[in-house]
């Protein structure tokens, strides 16, 4: 079938159980002496790959003057290549469908998860592993077959990458093609309301659809398909949602914004100059207060991540058996953003953040972004802002789901993502690196690639896509 499309959540449903049902999908943590084609190199103690392709994990040293602990070691995941995500995308009337895919990730908590059409690295299109091409892989690679709508770098996790990006990519076509068994067209109101749901759709496509409003246009344009009279059709809110409005309002009222675009680059700019950030690759072995056993290397506080190894089993890949390394989280983390109402447009606090693996000291991130949040609740260096989320009454609390990050390279990794709004009179001690942005502002900052990924994921699970 070239195009269907469900008409009831249920059928959708229930095709995704049958996808998972369909496939046997299983992943075991190994020694890491057992994982194929995987080894710790004799000079360094860098956990690589036979091939020398793929990915790394190695270690950095860090020297900062962003944070309270100024100075540290941690290993950090090295892939230099440039990966594609992207999604295909057809109108059909008025109403916008993305093609997206049921695809398993060893490191998902669930198995599966909705990702986007291509979902791959460099290493995987070339075949470095000799298995199959990613299906429609060639609508990204070739321009004559579809019309590229969106073509961005984005940055990944500074926190766990060194300096790691991809294509994020949608492109569009006209016409008929086929349809594979694990791929379905759904539109943006249907994806909207599985953002709603834990754990369903992945990072890489929230990642993706964070720039789908510049799809048609720009934000006007989606502005008014989503203030249509038939809203109910493409949005899936009441229309006496106030806050909603507020939102839409938000993205496209530029005169009430609290400064303007060019004074927040400048702002930007400035804290560029003024914070360092000083990486050194260095051997995996040489990383202080990390240890490695037979089956995980991990702080000697266990506070932190680990470095774990797994073997994975899956009938749907292009390659359907292997093992690799995977990064484990400890709890949840918490990634939120603080809304509020300033000269009568609702802004959200934006946070200008140093992490290791980023490219160019400083990213736009959201108001709080932490690992372990319930932990470093109770510490007494916890990150500003946390207490607003952790103690926000249930009427100010707007967004709150569980969001996985990539399970491609993180095992069991699991956000609590939220939008907390406050009231328009309460007072904030705003530091210098955080600054008061509309949702049109940071939609069009998400196209120039100042937020990262946890940021870019929190304003597609907003839902205004």
């Amino acid at each position: 079938m070239s195009f269907a499309n469900f008409k009831k959540e249920e059928e959708f449903m229930s095709w995704f159980e049958s996808r998972r049902r369909a496939n046997n999908f299983s992943v075991e943590q190994i020694p890491f002496k057992k994982a194929r084609q995987w080894h710790f190199e004799r000079n360094t103690g860098n956990l690589v790959h036979s091939t020398g392709k793929f990915f790394k994990v190695a270690g950095i040293r860090i020297e900062t003057n962003f944070v309270p602990v100024q100075k540290w070691d941690q290993p950090i995941i090295i892939q230099p290549e440039i990966g594609i995500l992207g999604i295909i995308t057809r109108k059909i009337g008025a109403v916008r469908y993305f093609l997206m895919q049921v695809k398993m990730e060893p490191g998902n908590v669930n198995i599966i998860q909705l990702s986007p059409t291509v979902q791959a690295t460099k290493s995987n299109y070339t075949q470095v592993h000799k298995g199959k091409l990613p299906l429609y892989l060639e609508y990204f690679l070739n321009r004559k077959k579809s019309n590229f709508l969106v073509d961005l770098l984005q940055t990944e996790q500074g926190g766990r990458f060194l300096r790691k990006r991809n294509r994020n990519m949608i492109v569009e076509i006209n016409e008929d093609i086929e349809l594979f068994d694990d791929f379905c067209w759904l539109s943006s109101w249907q994806i909207r309301k599985l953002l709603a749901l834990n754990n369903f759709v992945n990072m890489d496509a929230r990642s993706v659809l964070s720039c789908a409003p510049f799809a048609d246009g720009d934000l006007q344009k989606h502005y008014d398909s989503l203030k249509h009279p038939k809203r109910e059709q493409v949005f899936p809110y009441n229309f006496d949602d106030k806050f909603l409005n507020d939102l839409l309002d938000s993205m496209v009222n530029i005169e009430m914004a609290d400064k303007g675009l060019e004074d927040i680059l400048s702002w930007f700019t400035e804290l560029k100059t003024r914070y360092e950030l000083y990486v050194k690759e260095i051997a995996l072995k040489n990383v202080s207060g990390w240890k490695r056993s037979e089956t995980e290397i991990a702080h000697k506080s266990k506070d932190y991540f680990s470095v774990i190894s797994v073997s994975v089993s899956a009938g749907s890949r292009e390659v359907t058996s292997w093992d690799q390394p995977l990064i484990k989280s400890s709890a949840y983390g918490l990634v939120g953003f603080i809304a509020k109402k300033i000269n009568n447009s609702l802004h959200f606090l934006v946070q200008a953040k140093v992490e290791p693996g980023n490219f160019d000291v400083l990213e736009m991130a959201p108001t709080v972004s932490c690992s372990n949040f319930q932990n470093r609740a109770r510490q007494p260096n916890k990150p500003l802002f946390l207490d607003f989320f952790t103690d926000a009454p249930a009427d100010k609390i707007k967004y709150s789901v569980i969001q996985s990050e990539e399970g491609g390279r993180f095992y069991h990794f699991q956000n609590k993502c939220m939008v907390v709004e406050a009231g328009a009179s309460e007072d904030f001690v705003i530091p210098e690196n955080y600054i008061w942005m509309t949702l049109g502002q940071m939609m069009e900052l998400v196209r120039r690639g100042y937020f990262n990924i946890e940021a870019r994921s929190l304003l597609t699970c907003i839902g205004l896509f």
